[in-house]
């Protein structure tokens, strides 16, 4: 099979992510205009009768005083990854990135290896033997993504354990989902464990309402957002990240992000932002006070959002990134427990790949990364 590859426009590119049954909110024409202090390219590639079968979002950062640069596909491309020839996909992106000035790329191929059920999770989590994620038996293994990382291998990819080299927002390896095709949101509810379903009830009888939100209700998104950053120790995107980040994605596709509070007698507890890509909606930013816990705002708000994803037809509900490290004293330990008891599943990705065009700059980038 043979393949080339072009710039494409952006409306090509929405066009052919439109026809799928879901791909990642990082591979959107839309996303370039999120992460603006990049220089962005929409490429396609073409089987021999002309027909666009696979699409990338390429990010291009431009290294210190040198006019050579990073390009990264965050988990992407969006192309046939279980392909027999995956040379011959992977081949033609190369060329083409180092025709354009790229000294190495970084990609997130959007496959995932195993997954494991919540019960397993729980099981692990008691057994003091098991210290991450990956020394419990998965419940399902995809054999054909060890392939795909042994092609990679094969052709001097190399994997970056630490999510690489800073440049890029690092995605995470471990996620957890919660899997709604064919269930019934009873199934769903059903499948949360006792707390969730308990304080979900609790919110019920307090009288949490959970509301959306519009452009305008960003300022107080951020309110929130920056008490949560003090409280957990993180640095605070910008509101006018946030603010970017609705223009571009609702221009786009007035439905792919969305904002919620959960609230009580008229006082905002808790926020989330919500993105849709066909079947795939995530819980993208979480933000939370420090009062009102007692009533659960963030139960309330999961159930609502989850609920609403099902109404829009989504096949799986992300709650994005989790660490998979099950030891309790570890600080993110709370996370994974808040997201295991929704029931679904941990699943585990790939993981971020670099190809260095050019070595020694690779290197160099690298050791200008360690430094800083």
């Amino acid at each position: 099979m043979s393949l080339t590859l072009r710039t494409i426009s952006r409306e090509q590119h929405l066009a052919y992510i439109q026809s799928l049954p879901a791909a990642s909110h990082m591979q959107v024409p839309a996303w370039a205009d999120v992460k603006a202090e990049w220089r962005s390219e929409n490429l396609g590639w073409f089987d021999k009768n002309g027909e666009l079968v696979g699409v990338g979002l390429v990010l291009y950062r431009q290294l210190p005083k040198i006019k050579r640069y990073l390009a990264y596909l965050p988990e992407g491309p969006v192309i046939n990854w279980y392909a027999p020839n995956l040379d011959d996909w992977i081949q033609p992106m190369l060329a083409h990135l180092k025709h354009q000035g790229a000294f190495s790329v970084k990609m997130g191929p959007p496959v995932i290896i195993r997954r494991w059920e919540a019960n397993s999770i729980k099981q692990g989590i008691q057994d003091p033997d098991v210290k991450r994620l990956r020394d419990i038996e998965a419940d399902f293994i995809e054999p054909r993504a060890f392939e795909v990382a042994d092609k990679l291998r094969r052709m001097g990819w190399q994997q970056g354990e630490d999510g690489g080299a800073g440049f890029g927002d690092v995605q995470p390896r471990y996620v957890y989902q919660v899997p709604l095709a064919n269930r019934s949101l009873e199934e769903v509810h059903k499948n949360f464990n006792q707390l969730w379903r308990r304080n979900i009830k609790k919110a019920e009888k307090a009288g949490v309402e959970v509301v959306q939100g519009g452009y305008h209700d960003l300022e107080e998104w951020q309110r929130l957002y920056e008490i949560t950053a003090v409280r957990d120790h993180f640095r605070p995107r910008p509101l006018s990240y946030f603010q970017r980040m609705w223009t571009a994605l609702n221009t786009e596709d007035p439905n792919r992000m969305r904002l919620y509070f959960a609230r009580h007698n008229g006082v905002n507890l808790s926020a989330a932002t919500m993105l849709v890509v066909g079947g795939h909606v995530w819980y993208s930013y979480g933000a939370s006070d420090n009062i009102g816990r007692e009533v659960r705002p963030s139960n309330a708000m999961q159930w609502r959002m989850l609920r609403d994803a099902y109404a829009l037809g989504a096949t799986v509900y992300d709650l994005r990134g989790i660490s998979d490290s099950l030891d309790e004293t570890d600080h993110l330990f709370g996370l994974i427990q808040f997201k295991v008891g929704t029931g679904g599943q941990a699943a585990e990705y790939l993981g971020e790949w670099d190809f260095p065009l050019n070595k020694l700059l690779h290197k160099a980038l690298d050791i200008y990364m360690s430094r800083r």
